[in-house]
């Protein structure tokens, strides 16, 4: 387009030129004059658009370099508040990070305190119940029951308790949602002691609060660490009736609780069917001090399906743990409909939508076989555990002794009050 302009200017000024030289030409000037007034006026007309030219050319850049002097201001001037916004979100992350750390810090004194608080009670329970276990033994305990008792209490005293953790998966897409923790003993030559076998003495001796504590402080602490990682799982930490129960126990533990609440939606407390059965007025008003820090409930060891789902709902129970066996033992076919015994009005495929109805969720536990799963997902239950999707593993002890309580909350409490 440039060219094409300075062609249509250059042609007119030759046309112009030609003009010029022919009035000479006619007026009598003669070819000479005319021949001279023709280049003369070209050369004259040429300086003109040259002139006229490099006039345009030097106010257009004046313009550009006004455009740049005008987006450097602008620019100038967006550098200065990025820079002041820097400044601002700096300030605002270091005084972040110094609260944080401050609160961290009173959090853990505060653990300190409570724990250490927990360990003076316990010693003392401990020391009274130690003080009368003479007693109880001339009253006719077999040698056999006191090498046990004195075999828990040993592994008690010496931190010889693992924890064990078992995936519990969503269904059908079988990812792990939670963990049931399970605490095993270990004797001193290292043989894992099995629940039936360990806690046939440590219930009558009051130690299950210890058991108890110790499971459910390293719960906490595998929380917070699975927590770090970003992994949103919860865990069922199976706590007694007696700890329940226990008015000089209890305050401790709500106490510990209260620190942790934040933990709420990730610890699920878990205790068998008969025992929520069994429990009073005491362990009711418990129950309910945990449920109102937000913490839930779930009942295992189901051993009947005609329950009442408005209490589970008022004490806030929110999981039940039915075997996969004993459910698919319970189907059976009436009238052409496929129902669960103990609950002959109900289709089998409805349970789990009436529970639901009252806030509770059904977990099958117990699968060992994929040909159980079949029966399982036409019964719209969303939760599986057992052997078929992971047997409960050890944690490994670098994570255990992270998870391990201060010394002398186990170890010291019961050496001290034991005399040993």
């Amino acid at each position: 387009m440039r060219r094409l302009t300075q062609v249509f200017i250059w042609s007119t000024l030759t046309t112009l030129s030609l003009i010029l030289a022919a009035l000479i030409w006619r007026g009598g000037g003669g070819w000479g004059a005319g021949v001279a007034a023709f280049f003369g006026g070209l050369a004259c007309l040429g300086v003109m658009y040259l002139l006229t030219a490099r006039g345009f050319d030097l106010a257009g850049l004046r313009g550009e370099l006004a455009n740049i002097r005008e987006a450097h201001v602008i620019l100038s001037q967006q550098i200065e508040k990025v820079d002041a916004r820097l400044g601002e979100v700096v300030a605002t992350a270091a005084d972040t990070a110094l609260r944080r750390s401050e609160e961290l810090s009173s959090e853990v004194h505060m653990l300190e305190d409570v724990v250490q608080r927990m360990a003076e009670k316990m010693e003392a329970q401990l020391s009274h119940r130690v003080a009368s276990a003479p007693r109880q033994a001339s009253s006719g305990r077999s040698s056999q029951s006191t090498a046990l008792q004195d075999t828990v209490r040993d592994a008690l005293s010496s931190n010889r308790v693992d924890l064990y953790l078992q995936p519990i998966v969503s269904l059908p897409q079988r990812r792990t949602v939670f963990y049931e923790s399970f605490s095993r003993l270990r004797d001193e030559t290292g043989r894992i002691m099995m629940p039936a076998e360990y806690l046939s003495v440590a219930e009558p001796e009051g130690l299950m609060a210890a058991i108890d504590n110790l499971l459910l402080f390293r719960c906490v602490q595998i929380v917070r660490r699975l927590a770090k990682q970003d992994r949103k799982v919860g865990i069922f930490c199976n706590v007694s009736l007696a700890s329940l129960a226990d008015e000089s126990f209890f305050p401790q533990f709500l106490e510990f609780m209260s620190a942790n609440k934040d933990l709420a939606g990730a610890l699920i407390f878990e205790l068998g069917q008969s025992a929520f059965d069994r429990r009073g007025a005491i362990e009711a008003r418990h129950m309910a001090r945990l449920a109102d820090l937000g913490f839930r409930f779930s009942l295992d060891k189901i051993v009947d399906l005609d329950l009442d789902f408005q209490e589970l709902s008022r004490a806030d129970v929110k999981f039940i743990k039915v075997g996969a066996q004993m459910l698919l033992d319970q189907l059976e076919e009436t009238e052409g409909r496929l129902v669960i015994r103990s609950l002959p009005d109900l289709h089998a495929a409805d349970f789990a939508r009436l529970t639901r109805r009252y806030g509770v969720e059904v977990i099958v536990e117990k699968v060992e076989a994929e040909r159980q799963i079949v029966d399982i997902l036409d019964l719209d239950i969303a939760f599986g555990q057992g052997h078929l999707f992971g047997e409960p593993r050890a944690i490994r002890d670098a994570i255990l002794a992270e998870a391990d309580p201060p010394a002398d909350f186990m170890r010291g409490a019961l050496r001290r009050a034991s005399g040993w």
